[in-house]
């Protein structure tokens, strides 16, 4: 095993060298480790105790690592940014594990960049944690992540509207940082040919075997359509899906306020600042395809040097995104019920019961007798009575989580981290990185909170 700043490469820097900004981090006063994926680490071929005292996991680098803030755009709750970036972020540079695989190791929190939108640049804990968490939550349930590498405190308090907080920067890996937005920003500042150079990198990095730039752009869109899938399988709402969230690798990133659905209700929304509910839970697929229409805009002239026959190739791809959502998650709900096959129907049926019943989703799927969680006996009967599944419980058992980061449960964490005590988010992770498995003694852990309930971004 190595320390990470021998193993840092960046050929995304290399490749679209109009598309970063070098620059440092901000020094921490009084940087301190608080909490170390040693796993991820290992994966990584790190050394676990060398990163710890290394000062990587801050921003502290050595000669020959070049830390860059990415520049790109973004539609934002649907109004077009023409320059966003790391504000409070830098790409250290690029790990290759010992299989071979590229990963984005990325800071989060690292202080004010020349793409700073008048922040402060710095993180509170709460919300570094929160990434963290859900990140390792979303990697346990089979979902394609970005994952906390660390969370540090830095020594200092950053000002917040509720008050001074303890200050953070969190190391996230991922397998890029490129974004719809990113391609947004190359095609309205540096014309086809920067596009290419992005598009060509993309390519070789997430998508090899692509024949093209169209079917290129296709193997993003069906990454996309899978991912959401998975998304709704599990409940999670990201609650910020902007362009500049939607990656060209297929991976959640970019945690802010995110939540887990407890009651089934298709519309809802826990994001303070998604007012109109845009990205509310049932509204994720068909705005997931309206971004990567957004995609296909930046990348017309890499399809076809004749617009119209471009426009023409480049929606038929982004029209794919509903059939392959859809069979992405039949297949899910047909896995969660015991089917051998899917059916929609059925699975419509359930939905519209669970909606009218305010069932707990997660909790529906896991029930020894689901008929208990119903208020309305005789409909869920009805319903049941069409329902056969072929799968035996274990096997069920094996794609429906126990357990899922509860908002309240996370809050109530979070809270008690920033006033010095780790041993609830230590405790909630041990639970969701086991999602599958009955953990005795962790009951409240599948309750589903009461009453309505709102997340913030915390910038």
């Amino acid at each position: 095993m190595s320390t990470a700043v021998s193993l840092l490469e960046h050929t995304y820097a290399d490749a679209v060298p109009g598309l970063v900004a070098n620059w440092t981090a901000a020094p921490a006063p009084h940087p301190s480790p608080l909490v170390v994926n040693d796993d991820l680490a290992v994966e990584l071929g790190l050394d676990p105790r060398q990163l710890r005292e290394s000062g990587l996991l801050t921003g502290t680098v050595g000669e020959g690592v070049q830390p860059v803030a990415m520049v790109y755009s973004g539609h934002q709750f649907g109004m077009y940014q023409p320059r966003l970036g790391d504000g409070r972020a830098l790409l250290l540079g690029e790990i290759v594990d010992p299989q071979g695989r590229r990963h984005d190791l990325h800071l989060k929190g690292s202080g004010r960049t020349p793409f700073a939108r008048g922040g402060d640049g710095k993180a509170a804990l709460g919300p570094m944690l929160r990434e963290y968490l859900m990140g390792e939550a979303m990697h346990a349930l089979g979902v394609p992540t970005s994952r906390g590498l660390a969370v540090s405190t830095t020594g200092e308090d950053v000002p917040r509207d509720t008050g001074l907080l303890p200050g953070a920067v969190l190391a996230r890996v991922a397998s890029s940082h490129i974004r719809v937005g990113t391609f947004q920003y190359a095609a309205a500042n540096g014309g086809p040919d920067v596009v290419r150079a992005l598009a060509d990198h993309a390519i070789a990095r997430h998508h090899p075997e692509a024949t093209g730039y169209l079917d290129f752009y296709r193997r993003v869109v069906h990454a996309q359509a899978e991912l959401i899938a998975r998304w709704m399988l599990v409940g999670f709402i990201h609650g910020v899906m902007n362009t500049d969230n939607t990656t060209i690798s297929g991976e959640t990133i970019d945690y802010g306020p995110c939540a887990f659905m407890d009651r089934y209700d298709p519309q809802t929304v826990f994001s303070s600042i998604d007012h109109a509910g845009r990205y509310a839970y049932s509204h994720q697929p068909p705005i997931a395809r309206w971004n990567l229409a957004r995609l296909g805009e930046a990348l017309l002239p890499l399809i076809d040097e004749n617009q119209d026959a471009a426009i023409e190739q480049a929606t038929a791809v982004v029209q794919e995104f509903g059939d392959v959502y859809e069979r992405h998650f039949q297949a899910g709900m047909a896995a969660k019920l015991g089917l051998r096959e899917p059916d929609p129907d059925l699975v419509a049926d359930l939905l519209a019961l669970l909606h009218a019943q305010q069932v707990d989703w997660t909790g529906f799927f896991r029930a020894e007798d689901p008929r208990d969680l119903f208020l309305d006996r005789e409909a869920y009967d009805a319903w049941a009575a069409r329902w056969h599944p072929e799968l035996d419980r274990d096997s069920r058992n094996g794609v429906n989580p126990v357990y899922v980061p509860r908002n309240h449960l996370v809050d109530e964490a979070l809270t008690a981290a920033e006033g010095g005590d780790l041993g609830p988010v230590q405790e909630i992770l041990e639970v969701v990185s086991r999602p599958f498995t009955v953990q005795p003694g962790r009951e409240r852990y599948t309750e589903p909170g009461t009453g309505p309930f709102v997340t913030y971004c915390g910038t």
